[in-house]
């Protein structure tokens, strides 16, 4: 026997990890579920190219550049006399990741391309894929894009807008949208105060109406384009204010108190005719009235530039009426939830690909001197099978939402008859699709946001203590970064308790809360229909079903005949407890569809789990084969045999 030595004895073969838009089963049932044929034959192309990018050791030493050297002010925030300059430094990694993502079109694929309602699906399943890559880059691609739907919204209405701010909007627009890393601009999202997180009612930052004297007198955001500043001077501070290096960002301030909260857009940088440069050069850019206080130091993202803002005759542009804020940053909220969510998932699903990987080559003792790799160690397949389980359930509600989204965007022609959408989800009449979206926005990222959480450190933890470092010399296997990252989730855009609040309330609202009910109440009833009039005939699909309107019966009136004010404190529970019936709505369809061994055993395990069927009811196959298909998908086991590997 010879002694192992630092550069001697065992080494743990390298994991690698697969395209995962092959080799992530859940996201190609996914893109089955919600995409046509034709439109999936269109984009797997270019997904599986992206797939294959994000991979690639050159993305992942960005990541490193972008995760070992932070972003920071130059000077702690003075020049060398001691003067204020707020000068944030990002890294080379973090711009080349954002680069990447604007020539992939992360954001620009849904305003430059013409798959209809599918624009969003197509758009949020390149966005699982680069999510784990992307050091948080897609953080203000999210009010990137948030930005661009506002702005499209105002720009394609006839009225309302001067020849100037339609000029100014549309500039913006076309910056935002843009693929020319040269071009293209990405957003900050300014609304959190010391006052309070979510509640934006009671913003301390003031707009005041203060126009140039004339036209000639104007000062320019930007001289070679010709944009002037706003007529608006907004001053506050901003507790908690991401993409702090974005070009231009939309905020929130109070303008009369009687008029409560506005919306505003403002450029981050404007051009003055008197700045000198080191080198002598008269006429610069300078920030719009912006001070970088300090950056934020954070548990997870630490790679996003995130920072207290004071601002100080901040030049702005209002976006729509005075008072109407809240509806206005609504449109942005919409979309960076989807995004949030979409980020969770896919951390999780890089997670899993992590973990599966990893099984494939590390053995672990099985008795009497006999070592199996993981791959066919049935306790450990059991974990990652329920793993898996959980994070379809998570995908299942998190692209029905996604779909929401791409039909409101591009609603259907007849305000009165269906969709003719050629996909097998159920998919709402016209009428039903804004308040299915207002109920499902808010509860899609509390529950998805926060149950990922937990699934994000299984994988962690199914590396055993190779997982718990910070692999950034590996960075391909680096889960801890995953799981760090994916904490933030469930905070910003809103906690799981403030979601929790607001479905609660537009399940309650005086005037459209009954059409949120009605929604629910539609879809429940339609999806049972889809697995009644396609699934098979089977007891356990049926059983299932019974459960999942009976838990829905009870949910609905509970939420009719309650107060408000007293289903408040239940609210995180009934919300869950509805995201449940929600999604085991989506599993039996997705077995119904598209039926199979391994989509039957799943829904019929998260019936049991959820307490939808009973475990008598649902008597399905727990045995190591089965848990690798669910896995690893039919076929793709590494190991098959318990048995087999290797004696010591």
């Amino acid at each position: 026997m010879e002694p192992s030595s630092s550069n001697t004895g065992f080494f743990q073969q390298q994991p690698v990890i697969k395209n995962q838009f092959h080799d992530d089963v859940s996201l190609q049932r996914i893109t089955r579920l919600f995409l046509p044929r034709a439109v999936l034959d269109q984009i797997s192309s270019e997904a599986a190219q992206l797939g294959d990018e994000v991979l690639t050791q050159q993305v992942f030493d960005w990541v490193t550049d972008a995760e070992r050297n932070l972003p920071y002010l130059r000077g702690s925030g003075r020049d060398a006399f001691g003067k204020p300059k707020a000068e944030l430094v990002v890294t080379a990694g973090w711009r080349k990741l954002q680069d990447f993502g604007f020539q992939k079109g992360v954001v620009a694929l849904n305003y430059d391309s013409d798959y209809g309602p599918y624009n969003r699906l197509v758009q949020f399943i390149r966005c699982h894929l680069w999510e784990a890559s992307c050091a948080n880059t897609l953080c203000p691609a999210a009010m990137q894009d948030g930005a661009a739907r506002l702005l499209q919204r105002h720009l394609s209405k006839k009225t309302g807008l001067s020849p100037t701010e339609r000029r100014v909007f549309q500039n913006a627009f076309d910056h935002l949208t843009s693929r020319d890393p040269a071009r293209a601009w990405t957003s900050g999202q300014w609304m959190t105060e010391r006052t309070g997180g979510s509640d934006v009612s009671q913003t301390e930052t003031v707009a005041t109406y203060d126009p140039y004297p004339d036209s000639g007198s104007t000062p320019l955001a930007d001289v070679d384009e010709n944009i002037p500043l706003g007529p608006w001077s907004i001053s506050g501070f901003k507790w908690f204010s991401s993409a702090t290096d974005s070009q231009m960002a939309i905020l929130l301030a109070k303008t009369e108190p009687s008029k409560g909260v506005s919306a505003f857009l403002a450029p981050m940088r404007r051009h003055n005719p008197s700045l000198v440069s080191a080198n002598g050069t008269v006429g610069g850019s300078e920030l719009n009235g912006v001070t970088i206080q300090r950056l934020k130091t954070k548990l997870g993202t630490q790679s996003l530039p995130t920072a207290e803002l004071e601002l100080h005759n901040m030049r702005a542009w209002l976006i729509g009426a005075e008072g109407e804020g809240i509806h206005e940053i609504s449109t942005i909220l919409t979309i960076t939830r989807v995004h949030t969510t979409v980020s969770s998932v896919g951390y999780l699903g890089r997670g899993l690909a992590i973990a599966r990987s990893f099984a494939a080559v590390r053995e672990a003792g099985a008795g009497r001197g006999r070592r199996i790799p993981l791959s066919a160690h049935p306790l450990h397949m059991r974990t990652l099978a329920d793993l898996t389980v959980d994070y379809h359930a998570l995908m299942l509600l998190t692209y029905y939402t996604v779909h929401l989204l791409g039909l409101s965007e591009h609603p259907p022609p007849s305000s009165t008859s269906s969709n003719r959408i050629s996909v097998p989800v159920p998919t709402p009449p016209a009428p039903l699709i804004t308040p299915l979206l207002r109920t499902l926005s808010s509860l899609h990222k509390s529950h998805v946001c926060q149950h990922a959480i937990p699934l994000v450190y299984g994988c962690m933890e199914s590396l055993g203590g190779v997982g718990y470092l910070v692999n950034e010399e590996s960075q391909h296997v680096n889960v801890a970064r995953l799981f760090r990252d994916a904490c933030v989730g469930a905070i910003w855009e809103g906690t799981t308790d403030v979601l929790a609040g607001d479905t609660l309330r537009a399940m309650k609202h005086a005037q459209y809360g009954k059409e949120s009910v009605r929604a629910v109440e539609w879809f429940v009833s339609e999806g049972l229909a889809v697995v009644r009039d396609r699934g098979r005939a089977g007891k356990g699909m049926k059983d299932g079903g019974e459960g999942v309107r009976r838990e829905w019966t009870k949910l609905k009136k509970r939420v009719e005949e309650g107060r408000q004010a007293e289903l408040l404190p239940e609210a995180r529970g009934i919300v869950f407890r509805l995201a449940e019936v929600l999604i085991a709505v989506l599993y039996m369809v997705d077995a119904a569809v598209h039926p199979g061994a391994e989509i039957e055993e799943m829904c019929r395990r998260y019936l049991v789990k959820k307490g939808f069927l009973g475990e008598q009811e649902g008597q399905g196959r727990k045995d190591l084969a089965m848990d690798q298909v669910i896995v690893y998908g039919a076929g793709k086991a590494p190991v098959k045999e318990a048995a087999a590997g290797s004696k010591l």
